[in-house]
């Protein structure tokens, strides 16, 4: 099963939001875009927020949570903007301890400041 957001990128690209194989959901890198306005905040902490919000609410359509991601991906052009977003990031995944990995990279466009990938496992029926 293929999750789409409907966000451009994903036509533009040709990608899917998340691919659902069996129990395991892969979510694609997710930025601080609101897919309805196309629209992106300024502040590193506010494209946090709205990133977790968007992979929330893709893991939702998978029949899943944040609580069951097992694997997450921070991705972020300056490696400061990191620790303003820990607190979000403890709120959003702690109960789940997943596995993971920071890395300080060029994203596509210039006002992204964060891109957050997972992977989770859908619970059992």
């Amino acid at each position: 099963m293929r999750i789409y957001s409907g966000s451009s990128f994903e036509t533009d690209i040709g990608y899917a939001r998340a691919v659902v194989d069996g129990d395991t959901v892969y979510v694609s890198g997710t930025t601080g875009f609101d897919y309805e306005t196309m629209s992106i905040a300024p502040d590193v902490v506010s494209q946090c927020a709205q990133a977790l919000r968007n992979i929330e609410w893709t893991l939702a359509q998978a029949g899943t949570g944040l609580r069951d991601v097992v694997r997450v991906r921070y991705l972020l052009p300056d490696r400061a903007d990191f620790p303003p977003c820990w607190k979000l990031l403890r709120e959003a995944f702690g109960a789940a301890s997943p596995a993971a990995t920071m890395m300080v990279v060029g994203l596509t466009d210039p006002r992204m400041k964060i891109e957050i990938e997972v992977t989770a496992r859908r619970p059992a029926a």
